[in-house]
């Protein structure tokens, strides 16, 4: 599918550096950029000292209202600087509502970009992939510190293993895949067989995109004792690709979500960009 809004999300107390690299990306399709800057909040006092405390945390909420809006007004500034078509909305709630702010944002976008210095936040990003990835039904796109963050890639590792998470991530990147000039369908110790990836593992992936008019290729890896996210770093740096196409795997659990193995390696140190969908 074309991806026409982008949105980014963003702390209060970040920089431009992502906003610079969502512009970029939205600049690159002719796509609109959707902002949306996350205050967090404190918690309310509670207890036997909620009395005392409560002027200060009132206190502490106004000038956090003050800096939220104040972070707006300049990033409103800096895309209409960059002549980007755009809107900037703003949240403030504490950091456990922060997925539920995110993905509910999301729902009205194409695609969620997660910039390198909110990659690097660990609390407020894992609450912004968690609504991103569970929470809107939408695709991320991890811009890694140090690589172009692209939607028009010319080398493509699609990490694929024959579940549900790998086939939408596909399917949501098919535009992009079939764009690109070569493309490498990966599987790490895949399984033949009628109840597991069929005789050819990756055999019917390939010809899928093939109609598509992808240009194709099945690596079949043995990971050697190595986890499947270190198989799949080396291997996309080895045939210098642009960006890694994935599943999210997680579940859920109340209000909890918990990332699987590989998906966690990805998001913690994503090694160039990556486009994950679940």
């Amino acid at each position: 599918m074309p991806f026409k809004t982008i949105l980014a999300v963003v702390g209060v107390d970040q920089g431009d550096r992502d906003i610079e690299t969502a512009i970029g990306v939205c600049r690159e399709i002719g796509a609109h950029l959707s902002v949306l800057v996350l205050g967090l909040a404190s918690p309310p006092p509670v207890g036997a000292y909620a009395a005392v405390v409560s002027d200060t945390w009132m206190e502490e909420r106004e000038a956090d209202m003050k800096r939220l809006a104040a972070r707006v007004d300049a990033v409103e500034r800096l895309v209409a600087k960059e002549g980007v078509p755009a809107d900037v909305t703003c949240e403030y709630a504490e950091l456990a509502w922060a997925d539920t702010m995110a993905g509910r944002r999301a729902r009205y976008a194409d695609l969620t970009l997660i910039g390198p210095d909110l990659i690097g936040d660990g609390p407020l990003k894992h609450n912004i992939l968690n609504g991103a990835l569970f929470e809107s039904g939408r695709p991320l796109l991890l811009a890694a510190a140090g690589h172009k963050a692209t939607l028009r890639p010319k080398r493509i590792l699609l990490a694929w293993d024959s579940r549900i998470e790998a086939s939408r991530a596909a399917h949501e990147a098919v535009e992009l895949i079939a764009a690109a000039d070569e493309v490498r369908i990966t599987l790490v110790d895949p399984e033949a067989g009628d109840l597991a990836q069929g005789d050819e593992p990756g055999a019917d992936a390939a010809a899928w995109l093939a109609r598509h008019g992808a240009k194709v290729s099945v690596d079949r890896l043995a990971s050697g004792g190595r986890s499947v996210a270190a198989v799949l770093r080396q291997h996309a740096v080895d045939c210098g690709a642009d960006l890694i196409v994935m599943g999210g795997y997680g579940h859920s659990r109340m209000r909890e979500r918990i990332f699987g193995g590989v998906t966690k390696s990805m998001v913690d140190e994503p090694p160039l960009p990556v486009f994950m969908a679940r």
